[in-house]
């Protein structure tokens, strides 16, 4: 049942990676960004995903000056079975709401979780996401998601995710805080997570800007879930738990 779950276990909204401002000035209204990172464990909602062993990550995306966008995003993973790398293709539009006060960014898309030597793993999901801004302290953002499958894990199973997430600056120290909180819900009552239909993912952390290498950050995190740790998962619990989670990421 772990390994169901490791599965489907994201950086929390993989499409939403932080990007540098400048990009490569490319004809048509396109500009490609990017990031690459490492990280100590690959923890998706909550769960890891290599076995809380370390993982390489890297995306790219192609931006229109319309809002439409299409990337890729790829990782390590370890499920314990053939699966060791996960390639997941998106697309998406994402367009500023200016007659709301706030003027928050609206992106909706679709994300494809690819497993290329194990495909019976693959599975599509919906997003949507509302971001604001300068929400309490100038320069703070506030995220807001929504996500939706019929297909979770590769299993036929409907699945609905809901998450916030928080991020601040601390004055201009180059330090921050992050906070999340996730729930995610699965209605197929074959699909259980050690008994239960439904777990409830956080994470807490402060993130640091390195003045002298633009697009370079660091964070350290807590990330975890409420799932119980006896049963199906007594053997595997640290995957499920609280721990302290390292990634370096550069934008580019």
């Amino acid at each position: 049942m772990l390994k169901k779950l490791l599965v489907v276990a994201t950086l929390t909204g993989l499409s939403g990676a932080v990007f540098a401002d400048e990009t490569p000035a490319l004809p048509f209204g396109l500009s490609v960004t990017g990031t690459a990172a490492l990280t100590s464990d690959y923890r998706f909602r909550g769960v890891t995903q290599t076995f809380n062993d370390p993982a390489v990550q890297a995306g790219f995306v192609l931006s229109h000056a319309s809002g439409a966008y299409a990337g890729v995003w790829g990782s390590n993973v370890d499920f314990g079975g053939t699966a060791h790398i996960e390639l997941d293709p998106y697309i998406g539009y994402a367009t500023t709401l200016d007659s709301f006060a706030n003027k928050p960014l609206l992106d909706v898309g679709l994300w494809y979780y690819a497993y290329p030597s194990e495909s019976d793993l693959n599975w599509l999901e919906l997003y949507g996401k509302l971001t604001f801004k300068d929400v309490l302290v100038q320069g703070a953002s506030l995220l807001t998601a929504v996500n939706y499958t019929n297909d979770y894990a590769g299993q036929n199973a409907d699945s609905w995710n809901v998450n916030v997430g928080y991020s601040v600056p601390f004055g201009a120290t180059g330090f921050g805080g992050v906070a999340g909180v996730g729930y995610t819900a699965v209605g197929e009552d074959k699909y259980k997570f050690n008994g239960e239909d439904s777990y409830v993912d956080w994470k807490a952390g402060v993130t640091y800007s390195f003045a002298s290498v633009s697009g370079l950050t660091a964070e350290l995190a807590a990330i975890g879930t409420n799932m119980e740790t006896d049963g199906d998962y007594e053997s595997s619990s640290r995957g499920v738990e609280t721990g302290a989670v390292f990634t370096l990421t550069k934008a580019f």
